[in-house]
């Protein structure tokens, strides 16, 4: 009888152990995963910061985000969508304009249209946090 609860102990601790292995494993695995993915990410964001050097460019896009932003806040307030499709407009005809007049360059979005929106409000947010300028490049914390 004791080994029989020995082996019923012993195949209760495997199973837990197998377990334990398994999840440990798989967040490895997710882990593995999510670092491959964030190379590439940030491979495109250095390219769409090397599209955006100019600081006029920089300062049409960052008045074009934030009119997309108010145009998002004022449709949720008005419960209408006429705001947020101004607000659109406006932000891609200031980056647009930052892009043809000042860059002399064509706006990654014509190519890369989802990336280049995800990656204009983190440019966004990094001129918000300081990370990057609207002055001069030279104040820009690398990355």
């Amino acid at each position: 009888m004791n080994q029989t609860t020995n082996q019923t102990q012993h195949s209760n601790k495997t199973p837990h152990s197998n377990q334990t292995a398994n999840i440990q494993t798989n967040s490895q695995v997710n882990h593995d995963i999510i670092k491959a993915a964030t190379p590439t990410e940030q491979k495109f964001y250095d390219f769409y910061l090397e599209e955006h050097q100019n600081m006029a460019c920089r300062r049409l896009h960052f008045a074009g985000s934030s009119f997309g932003l108010l145009g998002l806040a004022k449709s949720i307030k008005t419960r209408s969508p006429k705001p947020l499709l101004k607000g659109i407009v406006a932000g891609y005809a200031c980056a647009w304009v930052g892009h043809f007049f000042f860059e002399k360059n064509k706006p990654a979005s014509f190519k890369f249209p989802l990336k280049s929106f995800a990656s204009d409000f983190r440019m966004y947010s990094d001129v918000l946090r300081g990370n990057l300028s609207l002055r001069d490049r030279k104040f820009d914390k690398s990355r």
